[in-house]
């Protein structure tokens, strides 16, 4: 029997003109990208997906193999679809994947892949924009929602003399599963989510030892405290003032997350949605916790540099890891894309992200490039809604 989640009425289409040769361009077959799409569809307006990758879902792909979801099954899923059941509270992987990939079908999006948009610039008759992409096409659109992605292009710091180490070093988007890394010593450097994770996986999977380096001390949240999910939490809390959730985040944390000063990882000295508000967002525990508590995973300074088989730390200690994993972040990567327009900020994000564009570039849009407390993809489905209507108003 199919999945009933997977068999539900499709949505109407009947006002769709699908020889509409203006429609709204789509820049990304992710999650942003395709429910933005599916969203524009049900108002009515033809929307086309450019994916640069051969499948959609590119990046969640090629994700390490243990990831499941931290927000929930219900709170994950894209406009007009549920997720299945049986895909669990905490959704794999492999598993996001499949839903997406549904939702193409589903929906019966218009998705091109192995097209990457190069440039995005004001169409030369001044209605709508014009998107230079691979093999020399020239596409006209009357609007344009960018949606590449949060994790687009891997970050690795210019560490001092990081191409004399002659260790393995490799980016976390590297990283599959513990098992090239079984009876060795490795280095996971940044305590994000992915670093946190990949951590506890190379314990679990029979690293001989594990060290994480630790530039800011992360907040640390149960993913879940007797049933009730953090992401519930973040929901409710989002829009409350910052003192006062930073207050109730330290008593919560100082009642869920024992104190792991003696393991070398004290309890941070800023609040926990000041830090959001910075981008940084809390470390969901899957592991780490106990990791660090039994010694397992150890807590150590900083990276410094590299000096041949020696990684230096910030504060003075010299070791000697087989392998660094390298959990540092990525780029947005919207300059070359995007910059001359004059829509990024200092830190090459959006000015505006959801139903709002630039004053200088009306029908440009952006989502799917904050991390918000209360879940990405809840946020891109929210974000999906409010871009289809505004477009649907504007004719």
């Amino acid at each position: 029997m199919p999945d009933s989640a997977f068999t539900a009425g499709s949505p109407t289409r009947a006002r769709i003109d699908l020889t509409e040769g203006r429609p709204v361009y789509v820049i990304g077959g992710g999650p942003g990208g395709l429910a933005a799409a599916a969203a524009l569809r049900e108002q009515g307006v033809r929307a086309v997906v450019l994916e640069k990758s051969e499948n959609v879902g590119a990046s969640w792909r090629h994700h390490y193999d243990r990831l499941h979801l931290h927000t929930t099954r219900r709170w994950s899923a894209l406009p007009g679809l549920a997720m299945p059941r049986r895909f669990g509270r905490w959704v794999a992987r492999d598993d996001v994947v499949r839903y997406l990939e549904k939702y193409v079908e589903h929906h019966r999006l218009e998705v091109v892949t192995g097209v990457e948009v190069s440039r995005i610039d004001r169409a030369p008759d001044g209605t709508g924009w014009q998107l230079s992409a691979t093999g020399g096409r020239i596409l006209t659109g009357r609007a344009v929602i960018v949606a590449t992605g949060y994790n687009h292009t891997p970050r690795i710091p210019d560490w001092s003399g990081r191409d004399t180490f002659t260790g393995d070093l490799v980016h976390a988007c590297g990283y599959r599963n513990p098992a090239p890394y079984a009876g060795r010593d490795v280095l996971v450097v940044g305590i994000g989510n992915t670093g946190a994770e990949i951590a506890a996986d190379l314990v679990e999977g029979g690293a001989s030892r594990v060290r994480i380096a630790v530039r800011t001390v992360p907040h640390i949240v149960r993913r879940s405290t007797a049933g009730w999910p953090a992401q519930a939490t973040g929901i409710l809390v989002r829009r409350l003032p910052v003192r006062l959730v930073d207050a109730a985040g330290g008593l919560m944390a100082r009642i869920a997350v024992p104190d792991l000063a003696g393991q070398g990882l004290p309890r941070p000295d800023t609040g926990l949605y000041s830090r959001v508000k910075d981008g940084a967002i809390p470390v969901q525990d899957v592991g780490l916790i106990d990791a660090v508590k039994s010694g397992r995973v150890v807590p150590v300074a900083a990276v410094e540099s590299f000096d041949k088989d020696v990684v230096v730390l910030a504060d003075g200690d010299r070791i000697t890891p087989d392998a660094v994993i390298a959990a540092t972040g990525y780029r947005r990567a919207l300059e070359e894309l995007v910059g001359h327009l004059d829509v990024l900020d200092a830190r090459g994000r959006p000015v505006v992200h959801g139903g709002r564009t630039p004053k200088q570039a009306p029908g440009l849009y952006f989502t799917g490039f904050t991390n918000p407390i209360s879940g990405m993809l809840r946020e891109l489905a929210l974000d999906a809604q409010k871009i289809a209507k505004k477009l649907a108003c504007t004719g």
